[in-house]
Parts: C-alpha cells; sequence; structure tokens
C-alpha cells in the first residue's frame, strides 16, 4: 500500500494527503524526474520562473526537472510548518516524514525560496500559524518553482 493518495489541496490544486499513519523519519516518496545542466536550466523558456516549474539545485552542475506526470511527488505543497524534508543522496531526492503523520494529513515541505528580488511573487497559503506569507527561506539549496503566477 502506498503512504499517500492524491486529493484535492487547500494550499494549491491537489496536494498528497498520508493514506496511513507514518512514523518520523519514513521514506515516503521518491522524487522522479529528468537531471539536466545548470547551461541547460538557464537557456530553456520551460524554467522561466514566470511559470510553474519543479525544478531542484541537486548541486553546482546539475539541476533535476520533476515536471512530468509521473512523477506524483511534484504534487506535494509548500508549509512554513513542513510535516516532510527533502534528503538527497548523490543525484536522487527523497520525500521523508520529519515526524509522526496522521492518516489524511497533507503532506508538505519546505520549498526554501531565498529572499531574492521577487521573493514576493511566491505567496504562501499554507495557513501555519508561523507563516510569514512568501515561500522563502535564507540558505536553502532546494528551488522549487511550484507556485509561480
Amino acid at each position: 500500500m502506498k503512504l499517500y493518495k492524491i486529493r484535492k489541496s487547500n494550499i494549491d490544486n491537489k496536494g498528497l494527503y498520508a493514506a496511513k499513519n507514518i512514523n518520523k523519519g519514513t521514506k515516503i516518496i521518491y522524487y522522479k524526474g529528468k537531471i539536466i545542466t545548470k547551461k541547460e536550466t538557464e537557456k530553456n523558456p520551460k524554467y522561466d520562473n514566470d511559470k510553474a516549474i519543479y525544478l531542484f539545485n541537486l548541486n553546482k552542475k546539475y539541476d533535476l526537472d520533476g515536471d512530468f506526470k509521473y512523477n506524483t511527488a511534484r504534487l506535494i505543497n509548500h508549509s512554513c510548518n513542513p510535516n516532510c524534508e527533502v534528503d538527497g543522496r548523490g543525484l536522487k531526492l527523497w520525500i521523508f516524514a520529519l515526524r509522526d503523520i496522521k492518516k489524511g494529513e497533507e503532506l508538505s515541505y519546505d520549498y526554501g525560496f531565498g529572499y531574492d528580488k521577487d521573493y514576493k511573487d511566491y505567496i504562501c497559503k499554507c495557513g501555519a500559524k508561523n507563516c510569514c506569507g512568501y515561500i522563502v527561506r535564507e540558505g536553502s539549496r532546494w528551488r522549487i518553482r511550484q507556485n509561480a503566477k
């Protein structure tokens, strides 16, 4: 049995929800995609921040394009009070439970956008008490632009 199911989300259109109770530290889902070079990211208009993209910075040379229907993990929404985290091993990314997650709870992680000049373009709708209104976190190496205008 999968640990998650797809449902309508209050944060963004669709989301992933716990299909059963998930223990802290559990590997939930693999973030699938295509490994691309930084040069391709910079040149290809597909990765323009003015539209929704699913892009992780993996390291100095490579990014991971997760904008594929087979990548169910792309449906995990941002939260300022996340219950999941992303952990990379080489060029692979997994989503893990940060804490115990109850059945029916929406899965979320902190997208970690930086305070760049356009950070106000990425409005946060997570509803957490500690939400600052924008999808930002200082010093993160992950970048995923799922909620771009």
